[in-house]
């Protein structure tokens, strides 16, 4: 369903459209300026440019996204908007709940991560049946569907691969979430992987990542604190770390993530692969770590801004994921993660 635009010499060429839901987020607005840097590539099939690119928010776009005549601003509830979204190539499902808020608000998480989810999948379904021609789909899932079974006890049983901070996640690991975040989006990746099956969409979920160093201010996400004990420091304000600083997390750039998902959409099915969700690359730290590497890469002590103070409620959520990957389905496609932290950090002055 490839459009044509006009180009300057009057010949027409094929331009994708796109939708990207959650556009007017962090993330959103990065995928959707990377895309309109293009040319992007969908399913395996040539490079082309983006005709159109809807943004779909419950608030406006960046001012750079919104004045772009390529772009179509689309703003409210997502359950509302999507009969009026049209047709596209490719659907990039970025819109959720975060995993603090979801976890504090059950009915929300489960409106959002999982109805949403479903809405969005119908809409994919509707254009399949009309043109025969189902939509790239990407969803955006996370580590969280992994985790510590409390139940389980220390040992995994025999022949079963080892969740957990103790172990390494592999491409096979069994997901066993520990919130109800995780639970949403691991529903979120099998609801893909069957209507993928059915032929309804060309699915590909990507369990991201948490992104650090995120600017503006903190969010609802159990994982903020990753961001705002670099942030905040650097802009000269103290800020909470609600985890011992020997805690092992997982992270990853704004810049690679972006490129995990751009990838996914990219790839013909056969490169892409099993229709289980792929774990994008990652770099294995702890916050102690991410202090040294901020005061290493800023040249002065801006760690002594940071107040290391345990929220147990926080302490439950995030040392339940875990925080070291083996990701070679990821690796195949040719992702990797950033080699340090001190790399994470510069990136974030130089953006800022």
């Amino acid at each position: 369903m490839l459009r044509y635009m006009e180009t300057a010499d009057s010949e027409a060429t094929p331009a994708a459209r796109v939708i990207v839901t959650g556009g007017a987020g962090f993330l959103g607005t990065l995928l959707a300026r990377r895309l309109l840097d293009g040319p992007v590539e969908i399913g395996g099939a040539a490079p082309v440019e983006v005709g159109e690119l809807v943004v779909v928010d419950l608030t406006a776009p960046a001012p750079d996204l919104a004045a772009d005549p390529k772009v179509a601003a689309v703003t409210g509830d997502l359950h509302s908007v999507l009969p009026h979204l049209g047709d596209a190539d490719v659907i990039f499902h970025l819109a959720g709940v975060v995993s603090g808020a979801a976890e504090a608000d059950f009915d929300l998480g489960m409106h959002t991560n999982v109805d949403g989810m479903r809405a969005v999948l119908e809409h994919a379904r509707q254009q399949a049946q009309r043109r025969a021609q189902p939509p790239v789909l990407v969803y955006t899932s996370s580590i969280a569907v992994f985790g510590i079974d409390p139940a389980a006890g220390p040992e995994p049983p025999e022949g079963r691969p080892e969740p957990g901070l103790a172990g390494v996640i592999r491409d096979d690991t069994l997901p066993r979430p520990q919130s109800s975040y995780g639970v949403q989006k691991f529903v979120g990746e099998q609801f893909v992987a069957d209507y993928t099956r059915k032929g309804f969409i060309r699915g590909r979920s990507v369990r991201l990542m948490t992104v650090a160093v995120r600017p503006g201010k903190p969010n609802a996400a159990a994982s903020s604190f990753m961001s705002g004990i670099i942030r905040e420091p650097l802009a000269g304000l103290r800020a909470p770390c609600p985890v011992s600083p020997d805690t092992p997390v997982a992270l990853s750039s704004p810049r690679r993530t972006i490129d995990g998902i751009v990838r996914a959409a990219a790839v013909s099915d056969a490169a892409w692969g099993s229709r289980t969700a792929m774990t994008l690359p990652g770099l294995t730290t702890t916050p102690g770590a991410m202090a040294q590497a901020m005061d290493r890469v800023a040249g002065y002590a801006a760690s002594d801004l940071i107040d290391w103070t345990e929220d147990p409620a926080i302490a439950a959520i995030v040392t339940s994921w875990p925080a070291r990957f083996e990701t070679r389905r990821a690796h195949a496609l040719g992702l990797r993660a950033e080699q340090s932290f001190d790399d994470i950090v510069r990136e974030y002055l130089t953006s800022a």
